[in-house]
């Protein structure tokens, strides 16, 4: 089926049924669902190329990573949930590797002159992010994974870390621990500054002062919880509780407790941040794994729908999303001993 008999099987114009199935603004919910209702009705498939001559559009949305950061878990299944949504509208994805942020800038520069992408996915901000002033600068469409410190001024999808940090932080100190090590993103990064933010305002509550001794900051891997975990359990006093920033530096941290001859869940409680890995199960895990969760799977997904609809006239600033976060309690957590 061609456009032209999907568009007389409707009794609609070639036109109307070209704009709604392209996502333009001037044509309203109703006939852009009944549209996209047609045509998976009756097997119609837009022609990818004529579509890009008809709207202008390259087709693709553009994202870049740094090779120092590398592809971890958390990079694959972001992209897992982002490349899927994408694929349902034939867009694809351009994926770019840079040494810095000098790269980073100039990768974006090359991409929008030779109108290779439509817009561009921005993840790990800063409060002061380079990339948002160069974007916004150039007047190219962006959406961040996370916020800066000027969030309203462009799209976003952030979860509430501040208020997870905090959440998980409370209920610590209400099973009795005091000595709560919080061993956080890389340094500098909003999202680690919320979480830092949202664990310091804890303590404060209960009359705490934060030990600058046990708040650390590092990539989220095995080794590295490992080791901080590590050099924190030989202090005195040594910490009770752990927060940690992701389940890869639980797993790390799960070893240093063992390694110090400790039991998780009596001598010593964690709170883990989830991103629902399909392979690392915190319910599985032995004891089972209290957690905060939100999952970067659906960010993922969630981020290309913000897109489509940022791409068919959405203006930037009225699209900010802040997902709460589910906390989960299971066997790592325990009063304090």
């Amino acid at each position: 089926m061609n456009l032209k008999e999907l568009a007389s099987n409707l009794g609609l114009s070639q036109t109307t049924v070209s704009r709604a199935l392209n996502g333009y603004p001037e044509v309203n919910e109703a006939t852009r669902r009944r549209v996209a209702e047609a045509a998976a009705r009756l097997g119609y498939r837009p022609n990818a190329s004529a579509r890009r001559l008809a709207t202008g559009r390259a087709g693709a949305i553009g994202i870049v990573y740094s090779s120092s950061g590398g592809y971890g878990p958390h990079t694959s299944e972001f992209l897992g949930g982002l490349g899927a949504r994408l694929a349902q509208d034939e867009i694809d994805m351009l994926i770019s590797t840079v040494d810095d942020v000098d790269d980073e800038l100039a990768t974006y520069r090359r991409a929008i002159a030779s109108k290779k992408v439509d817009a561009i996915v921005l993840h790990s901000p800063r409060p002061d992010d380079p990339r948002a002033e160069l974007l916004t600068s150039l007047g190219f469409p962006f959406i961040f994974h996370g916020r800066t410190a000027h969030d309203t001024t462009h799209a976003w999808l952030d979860i509430d870390n501040a208020g997870a940090s905090a959440r998980a932080t409370d209920h610590l100190i209400g099973l009795g621990h005091r000595d709560i090590a919080l061993l956080n993103g890389p340094k500098g990064l909003t999202f680690a500054i919320h979480r830092e933010t949202g664990y310091r305002e804890a303590l404060a509550r209960h009359g705490l002062a934060a030990n600058p001794a046990l708040i650390a900051n590092g990539n989220f891997t095995d080794e590295t919880g490992f080791r901080l975990a590590q050099a924190m359990l030989e202090r005195r006093p040594r910490p009770t509780a752990f927060l940690a920033g992701s389940m890869m530096t639980a797993l790390g941290i799960f070893r240093a407790i063992r390694s110090a001859g400790l039991v998780l869940g009596r001598d010593v409680s964690m709170i883990a941040h989830d991103d629902v890995f399909p392979y690392l199960n915190a319910d599985t895990m032995v004891p089972k794994m209290s957690t905060t969760r939100s999952s970067i799977r659906a960010a993922g997904t969630r981020i290309a729908e913000l897109l489509t609809q940022m791409l068919a006239g959405k203006p930037a600033g009225e699209i900010h999303e802040l997902w709460p976060v589910e906390m989960v309690l299971r066997e790592s957590t325990g009063p304090r001993l």
